[in-house]
């Protein structure tokens, strides 16, 4: 490896984040400091529509504390476990925070949230085959708002601006990857 670790301890503990604070020696045997943190797996949903209307995607609007901020995004989120059935996951997420449950769940990837600061694999998953029902969000998600919006008013969203959450871009970036691949080999 290029960065050993010669010690770690823990600076701070809740019940959704860990911090650490490594000594780091790195290949040129320069050593250092380096803030870690550690959450749990979460996963993030894509609840696709598709029907003689169109393509339509569910949105979650919610207040983020850590900018001050009302944003749209997917739905996501975690148990704070640190093993998770993936999928269990997805849809206790979908179901909680949007009411959707959904036929069909497909994993279309497994990436790194801002993997320069933070340790947290996220699931991300296509809903399909959709069915309203009531959501049940956490005491922290009671001022989430649910929306239907077209696939094009998405996109357009991503462009104007107005999603600015990386884990969605990347998520529907990924989407279109696997469906323009899928596509192919049809």
């Amino acid at each position: 490896m290029a960065i050993k670790t010669i010690s770690s301890r823990e600076v701070y503990r809740n019940p959704w984040t860990r911090v650490r604070e490594d000594v780091i020696e790195r290949a040129n045997g320069k050593r250092g400091i380096y803030g870690v943190v550690d959450k749990d797996p979460a996963c993030i949903v894509i609840p696709l529509e598709v029907g003689a209307e169109g393509e339509f995607v569910y949105l979650i609007e919610q207040f983020r504390y850590t900018v001050g901020a009302r944003h749209w995004e997917l739905p996501q989120g975690g148990w704070e476990l640190a093993e998770v059935v993936p999928e269990e996951l997805a849809r206790g997420e979908l179901r909680e925070e949007t009411g959707l449950t959904a036929e069909r769940m497909t994993l279309l990837s497994t990436l790194q949230i801002a993997y320069g600061v933070m340790n947290q694999r996220q699931y991300v998953f296509l809903a399909e085959g959709l069915t309203i029902g009531k959501a049940d969000p956490d005491a922290e998600e009671s001022d989430l708002v649910v929306k239907r919006v077209s696939v094009v008013e998405f996109e357009a969203m991503i462009l104007e601006g107005t999603i600015v959450d990386n884990c969605s871009v990347a998520a529907w970036g990924l989407y279109r990857l696997w469906r323009e691949r899928r596509e192919l080999e049809l």
